[in-house]
C-alpha cells in the first residue's frame, strides 16, 4: 500500500521526533527525479528497506541521507546546503534517541565519528598550513656559509606530527564506522536479532578479552553484555592484576580498561602494556564515567587507546565495539579457525 504521492503510509504511533525526521526526509525523496527503485539500488537497498525508512519504520544510517541530499541538490538547495544537512542531521539524531535503545548507541557512536572527522580535518589544516610555511622558505643551500633556516626543521616536525594525527584518526575513524554498521543491521523492529560477535561458526576458539575494573559490579555487567556471545572473558580488578593476565598475552583481541582505579589507574596501566613488545599492539579500550568530555577522549587517544567507551555503558555499542575488535583480531591473525 503507498501513499498519494507514491510514497509508502507512515508508520502508526510514530512520535512527534520521527514524524519531524520522516517529513523531512520525505520532502526531499519528492524531489528526487531518479526512479525509487534505481535510487535504492544504487544505495545498494532492498525495496523493503526503502520503504522502512520513508515509512519511518527504520531510522536510516546518516550515509543515506547524505546520498540522498546529494541527489536531489540543485542551486536552490545549494546556497544553504550546510544549513540543510545540520538541520537533518539534529532531526536524525532526536529521532533516534526516541526510537529505541538501539538509537543510544548510534547517538553515541556517530558522536564519535564526528569527533573523529574534525580532527582529521583540523590536522589536515594543520599539515597544509605548515607546509606551506615550509614552502615559502629559502631553499637550503648546500654552501656551508648558508646554513639550514632555523625554522625549516620545526615546520617540518609540525608537518610529520599533523600528518601522523591525520592518520591516527583516520583508523579511528574507520573502526567506527565498522561498528556502527554492526549496531545499524540490528535495528530492524520486526525482530530482535542477536546482538554482534564479530564472529560466525567454524572460526575456532574466540579471541579472549581483558576485562579491567576496581568495582566487581562493573565487571558482572560487562560479563553479563559480553559472555553469553561466544567472548572468552578474562576479568582483572586491578592494574597489576591485569599486566600478570598479560603475561601470557598471545589471543587477546581487545582490553577494557576502566581508568579511575584506586593505585594504578588505567592511564598508568596502559602506559605498562604499551611498554611491552608482546602486548603493545593489543587495542586498549578506555572505559570511563567522564568518557563524553571532548578533552578527555583526547587524553585517552594520546595515551594510547584504540578507543572508549562512556559510562553507563550502552549494551548496544559495547558488544559492537567489542565485535568489531574481535573482527579485527581474526583478520589480522589469518581468518577463521586461528587466534
Amino acid at each position: 500500500m503507498t501513499a498519494v504521492d507514491g510514497l509508502p503510509p507512515l508508520g502508526a504511533e510514530l512520535g512527534r521526533e520521527r514524524l519531524e525526521f520522516a517529513e523531512e526526509l520525505r520532502a526531499l525523496f519528492r524531489r528526487l527525479e531518479t526512479p525509487a527503485d534505481e535510487f535504492a539500488t544504487r544505495c545498494g537497498l532492498g525495496p523493503d528497506a526503502l520503504a522502512g525508512y520513508l515509512a519511518a519504520v527504520r531510522i536510516p544510517p546518516w550515509e543515506f541521507v547524505e546520498a540522498l541530499l546529494d541527489a536531489v541538490r540543485n542551486d536552490a538547495l545549494e546556497a544553504t546546503d550546510r544549513a540543510v544537512r545540520e538541520r537533518l542531521r539534529r532531526s536524525r539524531m532526536a529521532a533516534l534517541r526516541v526510537a529505541r535503545s538501539i538509537g543510544r548507541a548510534v547517538c553515541q557512536l556517530e558522536g564519535q565519528l564526528h569527533a573523529a572527522e574534525r580532527e582529521i580535518e583540523q590536522a589536515d589544516e594543520q599539515a597544509a598550513r605548515a607546509g606551506r610555511a615550509l614552502a615559502a622558505l629559502t631553499p637550503r643551500s648546500e654552501h656551508p656559509e648558508h646554513p639550514e633556516h632555523p625554522d625549516r626543521a620545526a615546520l617540518a616536525e609540525q608537518v610529520d606530527r599533523a600528518r601522523e594525527q591525520s592518520a591516527r584518526a583516520g583508523a579511528r575513524h574507520a573502526l567506527l564506522r565498522r561498528q556502527l554498521a554492526l549496531v545499524e543491521q540490528q535495528q530492524d523492529t520486526s525482530a530482535a536479532p542477536p546482538p554482534p560477535t564479530g564472529a560466525e561458526p567454524g572460526d575456532g576458539p574466540p579471541p579472549k578479552i581483558l576485562l579491567v575494573d576496581d568495582r566487581p559490579e562493573n565487571l558482572t555487567v560487562l560479563e553479563a553484555l559480553l559472555g553469553p556471545h561466544g567472548h572468552q572473558l578474562v576479568p582483572a580488578t586491578s592494574g597489576p592484576e591485569a599486566l600478570r593476565a598479560l603475561m601470557e598475552p598471545d589471543g587477546y583481541a581487545a582490553i577494557l580498561l576502566d581508568v579511575q582505579m584506586p593505585g594504578m589507574d588505567g592511564y598508568e596501566t596502559a602506559e605498562h602494556i604499551r611498554r611491552r613488545a608482546r602486548t603493545r599492539d593489543i587495542p586498549i579500550v578506555f572505559v570511563t564515567a567522564i568518557g563524553g568530555d571532548e578533552d578527555h577522549a583526547m587524553r585517552a587517544y594520546a595515551a594510547g587507546a584504540a578507543d572508549f567507551i562512556p559510562k553507563p555503558v550502552d549494551p548496544w555499542a559495547v558488544r559492537a565495539k567489542v565485535a568489531s575488535f574481535v573482527e579485527l583480531h581474526r583478520e589480522r591473525h589469518g581468518g577463521r579457525g586461528r587466534r
